[in-house]
């Protein structure tokens, strides 16, 4: 059984920081991606960064690439989200995902598991 519990949003100002994490609860052995998502009111979910879990590369959208940074803490298995530069279309519910399948990294349907998400707000 999969669990995953995202912390660390909240409200700030644009141009400011955030830091999200979401630990993981279960069997990591297999794991190929671990990633993050964002849904904003009326829109769809959409692919912000993952993590390919053997090799550690890293994918990013182009609306943030150079702003933010995904990283995994093996030891902890804890996956976090440094967010720089935060715009106000930066705002949304931010979830974390992960998946035993390999796939598109950025594509909601790729993801089996999916974490409560947590709401990052930036106000301009």
């Amino acid at each position: 059984q999969v669990q995953l519990v995202e912390s660390g949003g909240g409200s700030v100002q644009a141009g400011e920081s955030l830091r999200l994490s979401c630990v993981y609860y279960g069997s990591s052995g297999s794991l190929t991606y671990m990633a993050w998502f964002r849904q904003a009111p009326g829109k769809e979910r959409e692919g912000v960064a993952a993590v390919e879990s053997p090799n550690g590369n890293t994918i990013y959208a182009d609306s943030v690439k150079g702003r933010f940074t995904i990283s995994r803490e093996g030891t902890t298995d804890t996956l976090y989200l440094q967010m720089n530069s935060l715009k106000s279309e930066d705002t949304a519910v931010y979830y974390c995902a992960t998946t035993y399948t390999w796939g598109w990294p950025l594509t909601p349907r790729t993801y089996k598991y999916w974490g409560q998400g947590t709401q990052v707000t930036v106000s301009s």
